[in-house]
């Protein structure tokens, strides 16, 4: 018996479909953590420290009291960094708050000067490690801030 055109023709690609299917990368599934969706902590007066960072680290505020940050926003890295610390960590030291938020700046150096002009107190600063430069400064109610300016990738 000879096969149709149309019957050959559906059984090749019924093979094929089969032996692509091994091949084939699954779906990402859904219901999964696809970022950061909000910082969020107590303050003995948030009206006043809200005030505080909008003041002194030109943190952006809504009429609503909070701030939305943008992944897009000119220079700001591609990505946020989240990370567990062992319970015995030094690393909020002076901070006895069990967080500590790193916010990523474009220039360290002028943030740092308009941050000493404020009155604000460097704890401590750390040249480039390969991930960038880094500074720390404790807030009015002494949550220790990390403050980055990633590397940015040599230009030609």
């Amino acid at each position: 018996m000879m096969m149709s055109l149309r019957t050959m023709l559906l059984s090749c690609v019924g093979v094929l479909m089969i032996a692509s299917s091994g091949d084939a990368v699954p779906a990402e599934p859904v219901g999964r953590i696809t970022g950061i969706g909000g910082v969020f902590f107590k303050a003995k007066d948030p009206k006043a420290l809200a005030a505080w960072y909008r003041d002194v680290l030109g943190l952006p505020l809504e009429a609503w009291g909070g701030a939305l940050l943008h992944y897009d926003a000119p220079k700001h890295p591609p990505m946020l960094v989240w990370n567990a610390f062992p319970a015995a960590t030094t690393y909020f030291a002076p901070s006895t708050a069990d967080f500590m938020i790193n916010y990523a700046v474009d220039d360290l150096e002028a943030f740092l000067a308009r941050l000493q002009a404020k009155g604000v107190t460097v704890l401590q600063r750390q040249d480039d490690d390969g991930n960038g430069r880094f500074a720390w400064i404790l807030d009015p109610e002494g949550h220790k801030i990390e403050l980055w300016e990633p590397t940015r990738p040599a230009t030609p």
